[in-house]
């Protein structure tokens, strides 16, 4: 247990594929998926004499990245090769940047709109390529060129977080941001959105920082919170024991649940960084950043903010609503089909919506039905002509037929019964069969009610509207 005279201190590097067609440097496709070294051509897997060609669309999806987080673009930024060997480096360096980045400062809000928001300010936003992948089997290592090549942004926080709870917050919010602006999917699973943790300690109030550990390529927010948690107390239990940390880099191991030692940390003059001569400075056009700008989208903090001033949310409802553009666009078209209760809505899509994609792993124009179907199915429920229960029965056969609402409604004949008269001839049924409770009921056993309305649904086939059975019942038993 990390003591309370001590406080962590964490920086994190996050890399996350840039969401382009080809990659940085040459024109072989960028995507996930493709068989061992299919996606390799002489650029990307180093071969002499070739000579590398940026990709401009890589630079406007860094550049939407930077705007999002308040960074500073510089109009003069120069690539630079990172040199160290490693089998699945072919050239024997990466081309990335250093002391001329593309961005540098910015921020990401962390927290729920309240006071105890907090501010994360970045060091830069660079470009680089990313390296190969090195496959290890029983008997022999193998190397994948596919990643070799594919678009990079590199995102450097300062030393601002705290708390494994606010990493976790962090990479959440980045990971947001990247997808409503279109730079990256943000997919831990596939290697496209990898994180490295700084961590140290220091006495608090100390404003000195500690040495510290590199906690390298995690790729899970779980991963990265149970590191910190591991790291933090271990750190200080060699300081209270009169130790000293050593700095180097660790890797996590998922299954001791610890991290372990994997080399001494490199400084930046180990890798030998000096301007790439096959590159020339990349230079900005006002026009380029200018119509980045325009084209960007409202972001998740802004929407957030926005869902629970307009449409009365909780910061919870609005915060799982937001975390993807998709879901928020897929609630905002609910609303626009007539639909008077946005919570109702908001509630619809935080269960059967996600539900629906949660099971069938699909993304959501594939799990479940256009906006306007969901929303004319649930203006039935609003209107009274089916149940909420019977709403659910049906979306879900919506969701594998790919029928509207009101045909498959009438298919499965779940429209509601609203008629008085029909209501009123099945509760004096029910009364008539069941005198010796409605005795009971009217002798003040309130509670023997919700039996009765059970009967009367039961006898209606579950058709009946709730809401006329509970007021006509009512008055049957009241002698009415």
């Amino acid at each position: 247990m990390a003591s309370d005279a001590y406080e962590a201190v964490i920086g994190l590097e996050v890399h996350t594929h840039l969401l382009t067609r080809s990659k940085l440097f040459c024109g072989c496709p960028a995507s996930f998926g493709a068989g061992p070294n299919e996606n390799a051509c002489p650029v990307c897997i180093g071969m002499p004499g070739v000579l590398p060609v940026l990709n401009r669309n890589a630079v406007e999806l860094a550049l939407r990245m930077a705007l999002a987080a308040h960074s500073e673009m510089q109009n003069y930024s120069v690539f630079a090769r990172k040199s160290y060997f490693y089998p699945d480096l072919p050239k024997g360096y990466q081309i990335s940047q250093y002391e001329l980045p593309l961005c540098k400062g910015g921020y990401i809000e962390i927290g729920n709109g309240s006071s105890a928001q907090r501010r994360i300010r970045l060091v830069r936003i660079h470009m680089e390529e990313d390296a190969g992948k090195n496959i290890h089997e029983a008997d022999s290592s193998l190397v994948d060129f596919n990643r070799s090549g594919v678009p990079l942004v590199e995102i450097v926080s300062e030393p601002d977080i705290r708390s494994a709870d606010e990493a976790g917050a962090y990479l959440r919010e980045l990971r947001a941001i990247l997808r409503y602006v279109g730079a990256s999917e943000g997919r831990m699973e596939e290697g496209n959105f990898r994180c490295d943790v700084n961590v140290s300690v220091r006495r608090k109030g100390s404003s000195e920082l500690g040495t510290k550990t590199e906690i390298k390529n995690l790729n899970s927010f779980r991963f990265v919170e149970k590191a910190i948690a591991y790291e933090v107390p271990r750190q200080v239990e060699i300081l209270e024991a009169g130790g000293k940390i050593v700095q180097e880099t660790h890797l996590w191991d998922p299954i001791r649940e610890e991290t372990r030692p994997m080399r001494s940390k490199e400084f930046a003059n180990d890798y030998r960084y000096f301007p790439e001569p096959d590159l020339p400075p990349l230079r900005l056009e006002a026009e380029m950043i200018e119509r980045v700008r325009a084209s960007m989208p409202e972001l998740p903090a802004p929407r957030r903010e926005r869902f629970q001033r307009d449409f009365g949310l909780g910061t919870y409802e609005a915060t799982i609503l937001t975390e993807d553009r998709e879901i928020a666009d897929y609630f905002e078209s609910l609303l626009r089909t007539g639909l008077s209760n946005p919570k109702s809505a908001a509630h619809w899509t935080m269960t059967e919506v996600l539900r629906a994609m949660n099971e069938t792993g699909k993304p959501l124009d594939q799990a479940v039905p256009p906006a306007a179907e969901t929303g004319a199915l649930l203006k039935l429920v609003q209107d009274g002509n089916i149940s909420l229960n019977a709403a659910k029965t049906v979306f879900a056969a919506m969701c594998k037929s790919g029928q509207g609402a009101n045909s498959t409604v009438n298919e499965m004949g779940l429209i509601q019964v609203s008629d008085e008269a029909a209501i009123a001839a099945a509760c004096d049924k029910v009364i008539a069969a069941e005198a010796s409770k409605v005795a009971e009921y009217r002798t003040g056993r309130d509670k023997l009610f919700g039996f009765f309305v059970g009967q009367v649904m039961k006898a209606m086939g579950g058709k009946g509207n709730p809401k006329i059975v509970n007021d006509v019942l009512r008055q049957r038993l009241a002698g009415g």
